[in-house]
């Protein structure tokens, strides 16, 4: 059995998202003085994920309830608004409109009203003159208002979680690639590109676009492959046009929400994504390719069968994709007087798409257990929203599984509560 000295860290978590930043902030809290490190491959927090969507806080309402997703989306959205007011991050509080712009979208719309209610969301139902008192640009049949919808910058709270993680005595190291993982009795030993090895009790897995991989070099097999969608955006060279958070009805049968219009914190309104197979996992444009990381995409039999139950969906999107004409015309059901020269382009994201062998999109978080170890396997949308309630469950896990090594919390020991 190794000596607590022999540890360089208690717990070490991979990847400086806001998932993995939550968790190393929620250690800090729950246990105080537990020594976390995390590591972070980019030189700075949320490159990825959390540092490219639309910035919304959401509410909850398209998530079943009881899924992890409908639960902490809820929870994380007041508790985010909460974390924000008290750092003095930008946010605000805004509603949003879900719109119906034709007939047969009517019976998915009351489903979310339902839905709403359940998860004891403030939802309004509206007809077309209501509409128009919060967006006039807005064209649409019915719609309904979310009143707890929000927007923030999540990179502000990634970077805040990392600050408070400092200030804890826990340390982020970044342009620290993790390229071995050695598992033993005692825990886990971590070789990052620059030969640096680190020891600790618990590995906590937040990879995102890397978490199945991630696994497998922990030695665990995850059971799903991450396909990573890139979502395109473009920013609206008249903002005046949009208020502030506009979203058509999501079809239940695929994971995305559609394009949807969102007024940023800094006023700038944003009008996307669209999703398309990205070629790589950063792929963040159609000319770049990571041949090995396509290669193992194609082998996975879960993206062939995806590609067959969803090829007219997916050549549409496609299609939005290479025409600026198209995705200006899918806008238009929203949003009429939008021209395509009103449409600029702007960073695209990609999200970390956890895909069963079957073919199955996984839909709700997923976080699984090994030995030392804890994986976060599928935490797209709403993870940032939820990244407080995500990071504490996390954290809850990893705690368990460090006390199974004989450790204790240092306030523990010393004859405080935790």
């Amino acid at each position: 059995m190794m000596t607590h000295a022999a540890y360089d860290c208690d717990v070490l978590v991979i990847g400086g998202g806001i998932v993995g930043l939550s968790t190393a902030y929620a250690l800090t809290r729950t246990a105080p003085g537990t020594r976390v490190t995390v590591l972070e491959k980019e030189w700075g927090p949320a490159r990825h994920q959390t540092g490219r969507n639309s910035g919304v806080i959401h509410s909850g309402i398209y998530y079943p309830p009881g899924s992890l997703k409908a639960r902490y989306a809820v929870r994380g959205a007041a508790e985010l608004v909460d974390f924000c007011a008290g750092h003095g991050i930008a946010h605000a509080v805004t509603g949003k409109l879900i719109v119906a712009t034709a007939s047969d979208e009517l019976p998915r719309l009351h489903g979310l009203v339902q839905r709403g209610r359940e998860h004891g969301l403030p939802v309004r139902e509206l007809g077309p003159a209501q509409i128009a008192e919060y967006e006039p640009e807005v064209r649409g049949l019915a719609a309904i208002r979310v009143g707890t919808t929000g927007v923030c910058d999540f990179s502000a709270v990634a970077a805040r979680f990392a600050a408070e993680v400092g200030g804890a005595g826990g340390q982020v190291r970044y342009g620290a690639e993790v390229v071995a993982v050695d598992r033993r009795p005692w825990g886990v030993a971590v070789r990052t590109a620059d030969g640096r090895v680190t020891r600790a009790r618990v590995l906590v897995n937040c990879a995102g676009l890397h978490s199945d991989r991630m696994a497998r070099l922990v030695g665990d097999d995850p059971g799903v492959r991450i396909v990573p969608f890139r979502g395109e955006y473009y920013e609206l060279a008249r903002p005046e046009l949009v208020r502030g958070l506009v979203y058509p009805v999501p079809d239940p049968a695929f994971p995305f929400l559609g394009v949807h219009l969102t007024r940023g914190v800094d006023g700038t309104v944003h009008v996307g994504p669209n999703a398309v197979p990205a070629l790589a996992r950063e792929g963040y444009g159609w000319p770049v390719v990571h041949p090995r990381e396509l290669a193992a995409t194609l082998s996975w039999p879960g993206s062939w069968r995806i590609a067959r139950r969803h090829w007219r969906y997916g050549a549409g999107e496609v299609h939005r994709s290479l025409s600026k004409r198209a995705f200006t015309r899918a806008v238009r059901r929203l949003l009429p007087d939008v021209t395509e020269d009103d449409l600029r382009p702007s960073p695209a994201g990609v999200r970390a798409q956890a895909v069963l062998r079957d073919g199955t999109l996984v839909d709700d978080f997923l976080i699984r257990e090994a030995p030392h170890t804890v994986h976060v396997l599928n935490a797209p949308s709403p993870a940032a929203t939820a990244s407080l309630p995500i990071g504490r469950e996390v954290a809850r896990r990893a705690l368990v599984r460090a006390r199974a090594t004989g450790w204790k919390p240092p306030a523990v020991e010393s004859g405080h509560c935790v």
